[in-house]
């Protein structure tokens, strides 16, 4: 099972507040999260060294 796949769950559910992936990482992210309905929902914050951080955000603009 991928690690993402359990971050993004509770990431979702409000158990957690952020996802923070490497640039290393973010393949093995993006397949967690594209397997998922509510991606859209998953808003990235790109930093320095290709680091993002990620939140759940159901609003809608």
């Amino acid at each position: 099972m991928n690690k993402f796949e359990d971050l993004l769950n509770q990431l979702a559910n409000g158990e957690i507040g952020t996802i923070e992936v490497s640039h290393e990482e973010f393949f093995v992210f993006w397949d967690a999260w594209n397997k998922r309905e509510d991606r859209k929902f998953f808003r990235g914050n790109a930093q320095l060294g290709g680091h993002i951080t990620y939140v759940y955000d159901t609003t809608v603009v």
